[in-house]
């Protein structure tokens, strides 16, 4: 049993926004992974280095879903770390 029932709150939101906000995201990767340019599609097309075996290197964009959840997840800990360490709960 905790000391305090507010805890479990604090718990239980900090377990189910970063979920929630992961699967959303998750979902818009599906339907959307970069944004798509000019630039984006010569770059996707464009043979940068060929390998033995006739495998070929491209300079693809980088997935904005992948960006953003890294972002999300630094940003998580960061903030997580600093509540915790504000409102004084020994982890």
């Amino acid at each position: 049993m905790r000391l305090y029932a507010l805890m479990n709150f604090q718990d239980v939101v900090l377990f189910l926004f970063p979920t929630l906000i992961f699967i959303l995201l998750f979902g818009m990767a599906l339907g959307f992974s970069c944004f798509h340019g000019d630039k984006s599609r010569q770059a996707a097309t464009r043979i940068v280095h060929t390998y033995p075996d006739d495998i070929r290197e491209r300079n693809a964009p980088f997935p904005l879903a992948l960006l953003l959840i890294i972002v999300g997840t630094i940003l998580w800990a960061f903030f997580y770390i600093l509540v915790t360490g504000l409102t004084g709960v020994t982890i």
